[in-house]
Order: C-alpha cells, then sequence, then structure tokens
C-alpha cells in the first residue's frame, strides 16, 4: 500500500471540525485513504443508485440507516446532504470528525459545500501519489516509464495492467459520464479532440482563440470545457506571475495535467522508448514535475502558490514557488546531464527581484550544491 502524505493532515484536521471534505480526482486514491484513516467510521457510497435515491428522497430516514460517524463517498452525486448535514453537526457543534465526505470536484458541490457547510468543514485536496510517495513504496522505476505509467494507484497496485489501456478506459469513462453531467456538449468527438490538443500544448501558454479554428467551436465554448476540466481535476492552469523586472509579461496562464500518465495515453504514447524519443518528451518531464510541486502542497494542505514568468526581456522562469512571501524561482530541465546555463533565469530572477530565495534547478542528475548559490536537485528528491 502507498503511504499518503495528506492522511496525517485529515486525521489532525478531523480532531479540530466536524466535518473533513476531501475532494480530488477520480481513481486518485480518496477512498482508500478516508477508509484507512477512519477505520471505525461507516461507509456508504453514492454510486450506488438505491443509496443515492434514498439519500435525496428521504435525508433523514438516511441518515438515520446510516448516522455518523459516517464516510460519504462520491457527494457529488447527492450535493443537497450537505444541508442535513448542516443542521445535524449544529445539533453537536463540539462533535468533530463525524462526516467525511469525499468526490469529484464539480462547480455545484463545491458551491453547495461551501455555502452550507461554512466554517464546519475542511476541505482538502487529493491527487494521485507523489514522486516521493512512490519512492518510499520502492515503486519508482526508470524516467520514461514513470512518464509512461504515471501515477495512479491503481496501476502501481496492479504492475501487470498495460497503462495505455489502462488511461483509454479511464478518459472514456470521464467522457462518457461526468462530461455529460457537467456540461451539454454536443459532440463529444470535438470535446476529446480538444484535451487531446491540449495534451499536444502542455506547459505552454493557452491560446484558446487559436485553438478554437483547430477545435471547430468558439473560444468562449472552449473556455467553458476548460473549467470543467479543471473542475474534474484533469488540468490545472499555471497563472503568470507578475514581475518588477519588466512590466511586458506574459498575462495568460500555462495549462498542465495533473496526471502525466493521462498526457502520455493522449499523445499516442505506447512504451518507454517512444516517450524517450518524443519532441515532446521535455514537455512531459514538466509537466510531472510542476504536477509533483502542486501535489507536494496539496499534501500539506496549503494553497498552490505556484506561477512561471516570461518577460519582454527574456526572462524565463518555468516555476516559481511562494510560501511566506519569498519566491523560490526553479528551472526544470530533462536531461542526466549538468550544464551551467540551466542556472542563468534563476539567478538573475533572484538577483533582481524583491525577498527572492534559494534558486532551484530540477532535472534528472545528481543533487548539486553549487557556490554561487544554486540548488540543483535530482526530480526525485524536490521536496517543498
Amino acid at each position: 500500500m502507498i503511504s499518503r502524505h495528506l492522511s496525517a493532515i485529515i486525521a489532525n484536521l478531523a480532531k479540530q471540525y466536524p466535518v473533513i471534505t476531501v475532494f480530488g480526482p477520480r481513481q486518485a486514491g480518496k477512498t482508500t485513504v478516508v477508509q484507512d484513516v477512519f477505520s471505525s467510521h461507516r461507509y456508504v457510497n453514492l454510486e450506488d443508485r438505491e443509496t443515492r435515491d434514498m439519500a435525496l428522497s428521504d435525508p433523514k430516514a438516511f441518515f438515520q440507516m446510516h448516522p455518523p460517524p459516517v464516510i460519504l463517498d462520491e457527494i457529488q452525486h447527492a450535493p443537497e446532504l450537505a444541508s442535513t448535514i448542516q443542521v445535524l453537526v449544529d445539533e453537536k457543534r463540539h462533535d468533530m470528525g463525524r462526516f467525511i465526505l469525499t468526490g469529484s470536484h464539480q462547480p455545484l458541490l463545491a458551491q453547495t459545500v461551501s455555502q452550507s457547510l461554512a466554517g464546519r468543514t475542511a476541505v482538502l485536496d487529493l491527487y494521485p501519489p507523489t514522486i516521493a510517495e512512490l519512492g518510499a513504496a520502492t515503486l519508482q522505476t526508470d524516467t520514461n516509464a514513470l512518464i509512461l505509467r504515471g501515477f495512479m494507484p491503481e496501476l502501481w497496485r496492479q504492475p501487470e495492467l498495460d497503462a495505455s489501456a489502462w488511461y483509454r478506459n479511464y478518459f472514456r469513462t470521464y467522457v462518457e459520464r461526468d462530461v455529460r453531467k457537467l456540461v451539454n456538449v454536443r459532440n463529444l468527438i470535438l470535446f476529446e479532440r480538444f484535451v487531446s490538443l491540449l495534451a499536444g500544448r502542455i506547459g505552454q501558454v493557452a491560446n484558446l482563440q487559436g485553438l478554437s479554428g483547430e477545435v471547430g467551436v468558439s473560444s468562449t465554448t472552449l473556455a467553458e470545457w476548460l473549467s470543467i476540466l479543471e473542475a474534474s481535476f484533469l488540468v490545472f492552469r499555471l497563472p503568470p506571475a507578475f514581475s518588477n523586472i519588466n512590466k511586458r509579461t506574459t498575462k495568460s496562464p500555462k495549462i498542465y495535467f495533473s496526471e502525466v500518465g493521462l498526457v502520455s495515453y493522449l499523445l499516442g504514447l505506447e512504451t518507454a522508448e517512444q516517450v524517450g524519443r518524443d519532441p515532446l518528451r521535455g514537455n512531459l518531464f514538466e509537466n510531472m514535475v510542476v504536477a509533483d510541486v502542486l501535489k507536494q502542497r496539496a499534501n500539506l494542505g496549503k494553497e498552490p502558490r505556484l506561477s512561471f514568468l516570461r518577460t519582454g526581456g527574456g526572462l524565463e522562469i518555468d516555476l516559481i514557488l511562494d510560501t511566506n512571501g519569498e519566491k523560490r524561482p526553479i528551472e526544470i530541465k530533462s536531461s542526466m546531464t549538468w550544464h551551467g546555463d540551466f542556472a542563468k533565469g534563476p539567478l538573475r530572477f533572484a538577483t533582481e527581484t524583491p525577498r527572492a530565495t534559494s534558486p532551484s534547478v530540477i532535472y534528472d542528475g545528481e543533487d548539486l550544491d553549487l557556490s554561487n548559490g544554486v540548488l540543483a536537485r535530482n526530480f526525485r528528491n524536490f521536496l517543498v
């Protein structure tokens, strides 16, 4: 079993809040984690139609049959339960950890939870395992194979599974079930084309106007589709940083996928050798690293506070981590060999930016502590 760092955060917050809400993509391990942490709680899966129908038609009877402490899995199928949970919480306001909710993050669900359970719930995001979590379970492999297989727990629990076939089923299920519920997509083929085109542009500044012509729908529709992909945790935006170095900075976000294995599938990659030869191999490596930093922040129960910088003066920083008001510039390179040029961007940023700290390079080589203050770290060893 892969030990998840978020488990300790969840257990601690359950002593402070009557409700714990864990959002995250499907198959990321939410159910496994909460059942492990709250092994004495009752468990109810709202994917079950009869259970869901009862919850929606008679919430009072539902909670008489399934009284707290209880885990309500896939709460997005019955977000209306939040108002009843609010009443039950207020009846015993000082009883902590009574309701554990999990769900694939959807706009209606997030809105309902924030309105009905404000001040009563801690909200956490659980992504697939981090590089460090796989390493602690001795489940890592070489870099290209890791990019191909990705980080979904089921693929590591059953190493005999073919990753491409698994992600194909994962994506088809998402498109045919979740997308139909979330948005009115008249032509699912066009939606799939849009997702595939995004996969081919990972780590690039989003240009929905340009994609509009390739997909064959308006940029307004693409913006709506992108929001759905974000709400489902399939993709995330890396916002641009605002710098005093040069006012002419890029103002559009970059797009990354939460799961690099899904990107590999969408690009048609089926073997580690193909990953190694692919023109987007560097982009795939960057996606893996940026997503891992995002996951590490989430595992600490913290906001990402991540951005990138691209100025008219030629300065590019792949990733900026903003913690406690200090900005850490990070360059990401897929190379296994160190080159001095890797440090130029982070060093310039550190020199010209107030409160910049620890200029860093994440790559596939050996850990180095350089005399100029740059920290070079193998991607397997980088911790926020």
